[in-house]
């Protein structure tokens, strides 16, 4: 019986190459961190932004963060060392907070589709629907109902048995690349249940995001002046931009056809979903939401004068 697993990670990577993928993996770790924790401080501080977007904003940037936190730094240790071995626990518990936070990202993404929607075809309504009460109860529907579905995912793939080889084709404790490992008749089904599940479940809040787009386009045409459709629709571009990068690189990864003589490339690929997806999501909240950037350097600018008296 498997009492550990050994992540294969970046090792098969050459030895010299492997500096400087630390230094650039851990620039854009503490870049992410950095960037959501801004985000985070100047919607606290700017009572302009306390409002329904920005408290989603806020809860995805903590979702980012604990994403990051829960798959990054095992990497980054693991670039540097011979021991790459991770327990039984361990193992389990970094799956079930990387599928937690990467579904409740997915949720929050959803939810803010639906602000936007309810903003911009139901604006005389909005404060209605979307009341400060309303939205704490979204954003703790989306943590709870990522929780479930990390719970869930984590408890069906760790009731199989893992009798073989306990090498993991990954640098974290991926499903897929555990199902891979697992032993007896069952495999095959739960296999195929965890992927229905995730499937499901993200297609679920890709068709609410297209379908909640597809009422603000049909809204957006019917006003009359061009000024008014483009003000109109920069409310969304910051949004919409995270949600193409978010399942752009998602399905090049799990769509991508998988080789075994190409495991470098694999694990390249990985890291845009798991590292740059993390990284540009700050920046494009940052760049893209010119009240958010606004205010970002407001709240800069109030900073360095107080310093300088």
């Amino acid at each position: 019986m498997v009492s550990e697993f050994i992540l294969v990670g970046f090792s098969t990577f050459p030895l010299h190459l492997l500096p400087a993928f630390f230094l650039l993996y851990l620039l854009m770790y503490l870049f992410t961190l950095l960037g959501n924790l801004i985000i985070m401080a100047t919607v606290w501080s700017e009572h302009g932004l306390h409002t329904p977007m920005y408290l989603f904003l806020c809860a995805l940037s903590t979702s980012e963060i604990l994403f990051t936190v829960a798959v990054t730094p095992r990497m980054l240790v693991d670039m540097l060392s011979s021991h790459r071995s991770i327990t039984f626990v361990a193992c389990a518990s970094q799956m079930f907070f990387s599928f937690t936070f990467g579904f409740t990202h997915s949720f929050l993404l959803m939810i803010m589709g639906y602000d936007r929607y309810v903003a911009i075809c139901h604006p005389l309504r909005y404060n209605v629907l979307m009341s400060t009460r309303t939205c704490a109860r979204l954003v703790s529907w989306t943590w709870a109902g990522g929780s479930v579905m990390g719970m869930m995912v984590t408890l069906i793939v760790f009731h199989l048995t893992f009798c073989g080889s306990n090498v993991v084709h990954h640098f974290f404790c991926h499903a897929f690349s555990l199902l891979k490992l697992s032993c007896g008749k069952e495999t095959s089904s739960v296999s195929l249940g965890v992927i229905l599940v995730c499937v499901t479940a993200l297609m679920g809040c890709l068709f609410l995001i297209v379908l909640s787009y597809v009422f603000i386009v049909a809204a957006i045409l019917r006003i009359p002046s061009a000024e008014g459709r483009h003000k109109t629709f920069s409310t969304c571009v910051s949004h919409l931009t995270v949600v193409i990068v978010h399942y752009g690189f998602a399905s090049i990864i799990y769509l991508k056809p998988k080789s075994p003589h190409s495991m470098d490339s694999n694990t390249l690929m990985a890291t845009t979903y798991t590292v740059f997806t993390p990284f540009l999501s700050p920046i494009i909240f940052s760049l893209r939401n010119k009240e958010l950037k606004n205010a970002i350097k407001k709240s800069f600018q109030r900073k360095f004068s107080s310093l300088s008296s």
